[in-house]
């Protein structure tokens, strides 16, 4: 089936959401992630559909999320005056992009460009070392999540992988209110990779942690098309 690539959050953070297509992933080794197979390296292609997408942005919120399979920095040159033309000519007052922590010392080459405030995404996934590169290998090495704050004023955490702790997702829980100013929960989804969802961990996580549901600065993903974009991509 086709991605769906534009969708409109209406709850809490409202918001325009696109879905973008991007060069491939310049880590593109996290072992849970089979979204870099909508990467392309057919820059034209790309950059049509991209412009297709970004037309349905109507500046309803003042605020755009732009995602992709990847980070903001590899979306084509073309692509990123695209998305200035539409926060110029919509209004938009705040965007929200994804980034990897290669890239952290380059957020502000986005900021400067844009001209108005972006919050930075970075899937960290979790604040345990062991787990994030070596079993989800994530390529993303800091000393502690003030070092990840420094940077991001929102971070990605997935839960449910077989392997997890119930302290780890703790651990990780305490850090995201204690340290950030937004964040995102996901449950992890099989997929065509080889990691396994632990059925039993995110039913304990439902039970103890649904209450963050009513915080306006936490969204919870139970599902990875929760936003409304994604799917299963056509390869």
């Amino acid at each position: 089936m086709e991605l769906e690539r534009y969708s409109i959050i209406n709850n809490k953070n409202s918001r325009e959401i696109v879905l973008l297509k991007a060069f491939p992933c310049e880590w593109g080794r996290c072992s849970f992630c089979d979204y870099i197979e909508d990467n392309s390296t057919k820059e034209k292609e790309m950059v049509d559909l991209n412009k297709k997408v970004l037309s349905q942005v109507t500046g309803k919120y003042k605020v755009l999320e732009v995602i992709n399979s990847g980070s903001c920095f590899e979306l084509p040159k073309e692509t990123l005056r695209d998305i200035k033309q539409v926060i110029k000519e919509k209004a938009i007052d705040k965007l929200y992009f994804e980034s990897h922590w290669m890239y952290r010392n380059r957020l502000k080459e986005m900021e400067e460009y844009f001209g108005i405030p972006i919050i930075f995404k970075c899937g960290i996934e979790t604040f345990d070392n062991n787990f994030r590169n070596k079993i989800l290998k994530k390529g993303i090495i800091f000393q502690n999540p003030e070092d990840v704050a420094r940077y991001f004023k929102s971070i990605c955490l997935m839960v449910g992988i077989y392997g997890q702790t119930k302290e780890s997702i703790d651990k990780d829980i305490e850090y995201l209110l204690k340290y950030f100013e937004k964040g995102c929960i996901n449950m992890y989804i099989e997929n065509s990779t080889s990691l396994k969802r632990d059925e039993n961990l995110i039913k304990w996580f439902c039970e103890k942690y649904a209450y963050l549901e009513s915080n306006d600065n936490i969204e919870i993903l139970w599902n990875n098309t929760d936003f409304g974009v994604g799917g299963e991509a056509n390869v």
